[in-house]
């Protein structure tokens, strides 16, 4: 499959080497010398052109650092007073793996662009047994890399504006991450892009009964 191909099916929902280029300044990012190859077919990307998005990974930051979840929200910052998009203002997770390590390869990624209707308020370990074999929970850092390219590529639209969405990841306790929903419905809380986890029962946790 070709880029012009794959554009063309994909229309609005594409995010290639050309789109890229024109935000790399704002992303800060650097572009393969190669791109990748387009791994999927004319008929698997019909299939997904109206509520996924494809968009190439980039590994590397401008200055040849490794892009994490760590770089961007150096980048992007935590307070939407001084500028937006921005990242939610919250530090448990820079030291965790998944943010300081974890990055993205110079490939081409698939990632759908709004909750699943069937899939909402249902655990994860019980979402993940019912995934298909070509599916899987995306990491922490795709989705938020997606998310701030997808915003200035699009002219400030925003994925999962409103959602949490699951990620592969998990912290140094084994609890799942969960991303996005960069606006509050209810307003209590300032925007940003969320990144927290969600705490597994462990036997640790119980019930100190009182008689009354």
């Amino acid at each position: 499959m070709n880029i012009a191909d794959a554009k063309r099916i994909m229309r609005g929902n594409f995010v290639g080497p050309e789109e890229l280029g024109l935000v790399s300044s704002r992303l800060n990012i650097v572009l393969p010398k190669s791109v990748p190859a387009i791994p999927y077919d004319e008929k698997t990307l019909q299939a997904l052109a109206k509520d996924h998005v494809l968009i190439l990974g980039v590994a590397r930051m401008a200055d040849g650092t490794p892009l994490t979840l760590n770089s961007l929200r150096d980048l992007f910052g935590v307070d939407p007073a001084k500028k937006e998009p921005c990242f939610y203002n919250q530090d448990w997770y820079v030291k965790e793996k998944f943010a300081d390590k974890t990055t993205l390869k110079n490939k081409w990624y698939v990632i759908r662009k709004s909750v699943a209707r069937e899939t909402r308020g249902l655990r994860p370990d019980t979402l993940e047994a019912k995934l298909k074999k070509n599916e899987q929970f995306p990491s922490a850092i795709l989705t938020a890399y997606t998310f701030f390219a997808y915003y200035y590529t699009h002219d400030g639209a925003m994925l999962w504006k409103n959602d949490f969405i699951w990620c592969s990841d998990k912290d140094k306790n084994g609890d799942r991450i969960y991303t996005g929903r960069y606006i509050d419905p209810k307003g209590v809380n300032k925007n940003g892009f969320n990144v927290h986890r969600h705490l597994s029962i462990r036997p640790c946790y119980g019930v100190a009964v009182q008689l009354i």
